[in-house]
């Protein structure tokens, strides 16, 4: 079933344009049928602040439970802003009080970008933990992805991340280790997920600590688990809300790092994203950044139109079962007051039953 436009976001006219069903709240308030709740804490930097609202909302707008959605975003002391996108917070994000004030049927946590070595050294860990904590105790099930994967994980079961030789990004093969969760019904046993990170908690670590792993690539580690309860925490190392695109604007960042200096190395590709095609026209852009960075001349516009055609998406219709599975629990589980979903006999420490 749609979202529901219950604020006035750009987001929304987006996804419109781009063909998603949205929902204005006078249709919505003249259907009879069960509003579902969820908040989305964005902590992702200025530059992907928006693309990451419409990911998201892309995924939980494509659930077909009978249900209007309805996405509340809010952030976290501690992260940067610049001018535009704390002006976009402020007309568009609720405060975190008001989100605990009104309650949640289930909450969704994005990544973010790091500065220091260690998480609780991040200007944004004690905010973070604040709504960690306070989401354990009230709200029926939080799903984590790749950072804040790693920081409540370091934050229920004190295991710390470990950091990579190099960074772990492109589109990587998985396979169910269960297939009989219900986050994982009806879906193909392999599929693809893309990772960008350079960190990493091991299969080993959490299995120790009670975790159930769902998902695993032989080359991109866990990506799907869950916590011991079985759904009350759901774990995405990779990045399945990622658009066909989101590797390409990365790989377009890094490119122009290395121009103006920022790294010494040159990027690598993305590994199983670029087709032979694609990898020819950016191995000769290169060519043209390390001349334009050698000798002063102004650099080339990077090819990004001339291969888009040729990227594929190969995770999304994954991406949206698995969260169609997530939020059909969240469903059941929910009564109508989303401030005490564990009402009617349900055992907050085993929902499942």
């Amino acid at each position: 079933m749609p979202l529901v436009a219950h604020i006035d976001l750009p987001t929304f006219q987006r996804l419109r344009e781009e063909g998603e069903e949205i929902v204005d709240p006078e249709r919505a308030s003249h259907q009879d049928i069960r509003e579902l709740h969820i908040g989305l804490l964005n902590m992702m930097p200025d530059a992907a602040l928006e693309a990451t609202e419409r990911q998201f909302f892309r995924l939980v707008g494509a659930c077909n439970q009978i249900a209007q959605f309805h996405v509340h975003l809010f952030t976290i002391d501690g992260l940067p802003r610049g001018e535009e996108a704390q002006a976009h917070i402020d007309k568009y994000y609720e405060s975190f009080e008001k989100i605990k004030a009104d309650g949640l049927d289930a909450l969704i946590i994005s990544g973010a970008n790091v500065v220091r070595s260690r998480l609780p050294e991040e200007d944004f860990w004690l905010p973070l933990t604040e709504v960690f904590s306070w989401a354990k105790e009230n709200v029926t099930s939080v799903l984590c992805s790749c950072l804040a994967t790693h920081a409540l994980i370091h934050y229920c079961y004190g295991v710390e991340r470990t950091r990579l030789p190099e960074k772990r990004w492109g589109v990587f093969s998985h396979k169910l280790v269960s297939r009989h969760h219900p986050l994982v019904a009806e879906i193909n046993s392999r599929f693809d997920v893309p990772h960008s990170r350079f960190n990493e908690i091991f299969q080993s670590d959490m299995e120790a600590h009670g975790l159930k792993v769902l998902a695993v690539s032989s080359e991109a580690g866990v990506h799907l688990a869950v916590s011991p309860d079985g759904f009350r925490i759901v774990f995405f190392q990779g990045h399945p809300e990622y658009d066909d695109i989101s590797l390409l604007k990365e790989y377009k960042r890094e490119v122009l790092r290395f121009y103006r200096g920022e790294i010494n190395d040159y990027p690598p590709f993305p590994e199983h994203y670029f087709d032979p095609d694609v990898q020819q026209t950016f191995s000769e852009y290169e060519h043209d950044v390390r001349k334009a960075k050698r000798t002063g001349q102004v650099l080339a516009e990077f090819p990004e139109a001339a291969v888009v055609s040729h990227l594929d998406n190969t995770w999304s219709d994954t991406a949206k079962a698995v969260f169609n599975n997530w939020l059909g629990k969240v469903y059941q589980l929910t009564n109508q007051d989303r401030r005490l979903p564990f009402m009617d006999g349900i055992d907050p420490n085993n929902p499942l039953g």
